[in-house]
């Protein structure tokens, strides 16, 4: 299974002042640090290997999640640096332990998909990256792509439209090749990225049917820490 390079190196001001002296990935719920349930879920989906792409108070999730033998992972660290990256400049600096494709998710986001099915298709895909959407409607958070026939027409997060019925779900899949371009050491943002691939004809698609979970806000906090319990209690019963 593919590599999972996790952008846990944000400010998450919408938490303060919670994350002033704690990085968000590892705020408690239910009793354990968010990273914790979100590698626990990577590693029960297949995956074994993760590199942490860590900023602002990194030294704190390097010291609590070690080098993931814990959770039957094998964790990796790439940092920052004295400026933050951006999310696409992050996983720029980590492409040395990242190999010639990777998966790329959020650090605070808990997606419960078929993370195999997903990296088959993109092995089939004659693409240099793989945005996952889900039907979303404007239910869980702002719709912004504009998705059809297995392809998307539209993605964008500030000119939105009445035909954007998805959402980016928040995981990604990249050949290297797409980031080698981008000046190493400067701030860039994954929204661009993935912009500028589907100019170029070079994004493919994949439609998720579970919903995501996130803990970037009070509410998506709370929510998550449901889901998670309930789910907990469903094995246990």
């Amino acid at each position: 299974m593919l590599t999972v390079a996790i952008l846990a190196g944000g400010l998450a001001t919408r938490l303060r002042p919670r994350t002033e002296t704690m990085p968000k990935s590892l705020l408690e719920v239910n009793g354990e640090p968010f990273a914790v349930h979100q590698l626990r879920l990577l590693q029960a989906k297949g995956i074994r290997r993760v590199v942490l792409c860590v900023g602002y108070l990194g030294e704190l999730v390097q010291r609590a999640i070690g080098d993931g033998s814990a959770l039957g992972l094998q964790v990796d660290y790439s940092f920052d640096g004295p400026a933050l990256l951006g999310t696409a400049g992050a996983v720029r600096n980590a492409l040395p332990k990242l190999g010639d494709s990777f998966f790329v998710m959020y650090g605070d986001s808990y997606l419960p998909c078929d993370y195999a099915a997903i990296a088959r298709d993109f092995e089939s895909a004659n693409a240099l990256g793989m945005m996952t959407v889900f039907r979303n409607e404007g239910k869980w958070d702002t719709s912004n792509v504009e998705f059809e026939a297995g392809k998307i027409l539209v993605y964008s997060k500030t000119n939105r439209t009445p035909r954007m019925r998805y959402i980016d779900y928040g995981l990604g899949i990249f050949r290297a090749e797409a980031f080698q371009n981008l000046p190493a050491g400067e701030a860039c943002d994954l929204t661009e990225l993935y912009k500028d691939l589907l100019q170029r004809k070079q994004l493919a698609a994949f439609e998720v049917r579970e919903r995501f979970y996130e803990i970037g806000s009070p509410a998506g906090l709370q929510e998550t820490a449901e889901f998670l319990a309930a789910q907990e209690a469903n094995q246990e019963s």
